[in-house]
């Protein structure tokens, strides 16, 4: 990663959240520079226990914290949670992901911090009305979202998406926000006025509703589903048994899709006329198009619609995506060399780059950071 983009040398961090969406942000602010220190219970995350896992280290926990210390506290005893309390006063950002409440219980809330911090809580339903104290997961938030009611599977039924976009995207939008903040926090000082205290509260639901903006406004708009985007948009399995991706913006396309699969006389039909007429005989259409690309095999459509310049792409499991030729060329992904793990291919950071320091076995800098804590 180059130093020139590492603008947060010397922000102090005190991660005090467990999951993904608490230390994703924390995690993007230690790739740009931040000293972030994870506060972990003497179990450990809970992440370090899911995904393929060794010696207390886990894929999953391993992607999320790259790059912090780990210090050791139990936050059940007085002494623990007054040495939390001491590095939550020293701390520029607090980040924390417990119900509502429990934060300040434990003498965690924003009071502790500077005047200057910014305090990051994150919850599956934020910290005010009626849900605020429900339990939520990625899977919950994908539910309750709508997101699962868009993504129907060939059964019928409404399906979960496979990756754990709920806590990533919830993770990225609390980066931002302590982007924002600190930005603020710099133009205060700019222009001479007190320091400020900015406290951030940002949910799984909340991550959800921004990554799901335009298909909610579109339903409040109509007071219903609104008809599917673009059909006959979508993955079509091949002669070969490989599947290929099709995307279409434009009704020129759906002219030349036909045509690239000898169904030139589809465009004629009124039925199929428009992309909203196309959604309203979707169950007639689709059939056909499936024919057609079961005719051939995955390679010969793409390279086809590839010379029509239409938008189409094999179906990558990440096996494929690692080894795809471009993907190596772009150097988008490259290998982290983690102790009691093994070597774990990562995705570059977009606009930041690579982020290959490893994950920190749990409480390795409990010592150091109470020692440090003693001096200042």
């Amino acid at each position: 990663m180059s130093e020139e983009m590492r603008p947060y040398r010397g922000l102090r961090v005190l991660d005090v959240s467990q999951g993904i969406a608490g230390p994703y942000c924390g995690m993007l602010l230690a790739a740009a520079g931040a000293e972030v220190v994870k506060l972990e219970p003497p179990e450990g995350d809970w992440s370090r226990g899911l995904s393929t896992r060794a010696n207390g280290q886990s894929v999953m926990h391993v992607t999320f914290n790259r790059g912090k210390r780990s210090i050791v506290l139990d936050l059940k005893q007085a002494e623990g949670r007054a040495a939390a309390q001491a590095l939550a006063a020293r701390a520029d950002v607090l980040i924390e992901a417990f119900r509502p409440g429990v934060a300040a219980r434990l003498g965690l809330g924003p009071e502790v911090t500077p005047e200057h911090a910014v305090c990051l809580s994150i919850s599956g339903f934020g910290q005010q009305g009626p849900y605020a104290a429900q339990p939520c997961t990625d899977s919950v938030a994908q539910g309750f979202s709508g997101l699962v009611a868009l993504n129907p599977g060939a059964d019928g039924a409404p399906h979960k998406v496979g990756a754990l976009v709920a806590d990533v995207v919830t993770g990225l939008s609390a980066f931002a926000a302590v982007q924002a903040a600190l930005a603020e926090l710099g133009m205060d000082r700019a222009r001479g006025a007190a320091p400020r205290r900015r406290v951030l509260d940002v949910s799984l639901m909340a991550g959800m509703a921004g990554l799901l903006a335009m298909p909610l406004a579109e339903a409040g708009l109509l007071g219903r589903a609104p008809a599917a985007l673009n059909i006959p948009a979508g993955s079509y399995q091949a002669a070969d048994g490989r599947w290929v991706m099709v995307a279409l913006v434009r009704e020129a396309e759906f002219v030349a899709l036909c045509g690239v699969l000898g169904l030139p006389e589809l465009p004629q039909d009124p039925r199929f006329a428009s992309f909203a007429t196309r959604s309203e005989h979707r169950e007639a259409l689709l059939p056909l198009i499936r024919a057609a690309f079961a005719t051939r095999a995955a390679e010969d459509w793409l390279a086809r619609l590839g010379e029509a310049r239409l938008l189409a792409s094999r179906v990558n499991t990440p096996l494929d995506w690692l080894a795809d030729p471009h993907v190596q060329a772009v150097d988008a992904a490259a290998v982290l060399h983690q102790p009691d793990l093994g070597e774990l291919p990562m995705a570059a950071l977009p606009g930041l780059g690579h982020w290959l320091h490893p994950a920190p076995a749990l409480g390795a800098h409990t010592a150091e950071v109470l020692r440090e804590l003693a001096a200042a």
